[in-house]
């Protein structure tokens, strides 16, 4: 996804340490832009605590990186109130990164659009999936909760996993968990079939039927969430095996965050629309 870059801050509400141009002292480097992580939010008590822990690892990854979290809904701190309260205490970039799996309506619409109304100099990072971090962190779960792939040519054969994932209406969402659950399958040697939690087809327990249809009986369930809620803990009740736990503070997640960061931070400005003037 190409970075969105929004209207920089008036040099009076720079940061101090700001580069500014003319004078005959050194030049200071100016500070990082500031991490914003977004999560969606959730009414499970479980999911805030998950996520603050997930970004005291981001700064245990990268000291010195300001990181903040800001949630689309339900839970506080909201994304505005992060960006308000950043641009209060003096920041004037902040990069803000989706704690999301897919280009959905949150990621295309909800975000830039925070990120527009906001006085900082913002740019918005690509989801996190589709990604060989994101499946580390997926069959890094698997593991912890027992799989393994056999080498067993007749237990192959009956083995499978389902990517469950929140859904969207968005295609292109769709799109992004298809192929995360290709690059899973790819590192499990087992078909990986993508399904959803809500908006879009097939459900876990549709896809776990298909998969039986087929022979498939040893099938496990990866967890496409990143904290515990409510879409978890019902892919988890239809799970017939093994089920991994959501992604959590998994550290190939956190890395994932500070790549995506990095992404963002370093892409080539967006060129300005072009001006059209009228002729006489």
């Amino acid at each position: 996804m190409t970075a969105h870059l929004t209207t920089p801050t008036p040099p009076s509400s720079r940061p101090p340490g700001h580069a500014a141009s003319g004078g005959g002292g050194p030049r200071r480097t100016p500070p990082p832009p500031a991490l914003v992580v977004v999560a969606h939010g959730s009414r499970d008590p479980r999911a805030p605590g998950t996520v603050r822990a997930l970004l005291d690892r981001v700064r245990a990854l990268r000291p010195g990186l300001p990181a903040h979290l800001g949630h689309i809904e339900l839970n506080e701190p909201l994304l505005d109130d992060t960006l308000a309260g950043l641009h209060a205490r003096g920041a004037g970039r902040a990069v803000l990164v989706p704690l999301l799996f897919g280009r959905g309506h949150h990621v295309k619409r909800d975000i830039p659009r925070a990120a527009a109304a906001s006085p900082l100099h913002t740019r918005v990072a690509a989801p996190l999936g589709p990604h060989p971090l994101l499946v580390d962190a997926l069959q890094g779960r698997l593991t912890e909760a027992g799989w393994r792939t056999p080498a067993d040519g007749a237990a192959r054969r009956a083995s499978a996993v389902v990517l469950a994932a929140a859904g969207s209406r968005d295609p292109e969402s769709r799109a992004d968990t298809a192929r995360t659950a290709a690059l899973l399958a790819r590192r499990l040697g087992v078909p990986v079939v993508p399904a959803y939690a809500s908006a879009a087809a097939p459900t876990v327990p549709e896809a776990l039927r298909a998969l039986a249809g087929r022979g498939r009986h040893r099938v496990a369930v990866a967890a496409c969430f990143s904290a515990p809620g409510r879409f978890a803990t019902e892919c988890a009740a239809a799970s017939p095996w093994i089920t991994a736990a959501p992604l959590g503070t998994h550290p190939a997640l956190a890395r994932l965050l500070l790549h995506r960061y990095d992404q963002a931070r370093t892409a080539p400005a967006p060129a300005p629309a072009p001006v059209h003037v009228a002729s006489a």
